[in-house]
């Protein structure tokens, strides 16, 4: 594949925006949140048990962070980045996006930005995915306040052991898509009035076994980012 080479570097900004003359893309355009796990800092993070699960960095290719469960039906891990991070706001895109397996169907995952709570797959507010038990089926919610404005849309299934790539984009208008694998799964509108998360939220990731047996879900990275324009 031809690599396109600017040599002079590729700019963002007005010439007469103190970054003008910076021969990259302007780094303060979005707040942006990427860990692919070669690392993992537990005091970055707080994660909530039930059972005697673990968090923690497992060999694999790209960075993985593996989640354990232990054996008892019920039995979860969950993690969130320590301090909320992002809003949500009309005129102001946001994208996520995760890569992650698990070891067998018969678990629910909840992933994407959520306000931070011991309970994610209750969470009252935020956009995010989760799965069903036994069949894999994915559901995309958009929530605020779980009680009085939450939506959601089938997205597509996931496969024991086999990795997947999930996403979402707001639009910054009225519109959240979300995707598996880079393709564009289901949409929902008429979020700003009354279904746009109205306070901070956080990356969280969350697995339960739903059978007597311990269960482990793998994650490569997580990706979150907001429009600072």
């Amino acid at each position: 594949m031809a690599v396109t080479r600017l040599s002079t570097g590729l700019s963002t900004r007005k010439t007469t925006d103190p970054l003008g003359q910076y021969f990259r893309p302007d780094p303060t355009d979005a707040h942006q949140f990427m860990d692919d796990f070669d690392f993992f800092g537990a005091t970055n993070w707080t994660t909530t048990l039930i059972g005697t699960g673990t968090v923690a960095l497992t060999a694999g290719d790209g960075g993985i962070l593996l989640f354990t469960t232990t054996g008892a039906s019920g039995d979860a891990v969950s993690t969130q980045k320590t301090t909320e991070g992002f809003s949500f706001e009309t005129g102001k895109p946001a994208w996520f996006k995760v890569r992650f397996k698990v070891s067998a169907l018969t678990t629910v995952v909840t992933v994407g930005l959520q306000v931070t709570d011991t309970t994610p797959e209750d969470a009252t507010d935020g956009i995010f995915f989760q799965t069903t038990t036994a069949t894999g089926a994915i559901t995309g919610y958009v929530r605020k306040n779980a009680t009085t404005g939450s939506t959601s849309a089938a997205v597509g299934t996931i496969v024991a052991d086999t990795y997947t790539e999930l996403g979402w984009y707001w639009d910054g208008k009225d519109t959240v898509t979300f995707y598996q694998d880079g393709v564009a799964k289901a949409s929902v509108t008429g979020v700003a009035a009354s279904y746009l998360p109205d306070t901070t939220t956080t990356p969280s990731f969350s697995v339960r076994t739903t059978t007597a047996a311990a269960k482990t879900a793998s994650v490569d990275y997580i990706f979150a980012s907001k429009s600072r324009r």
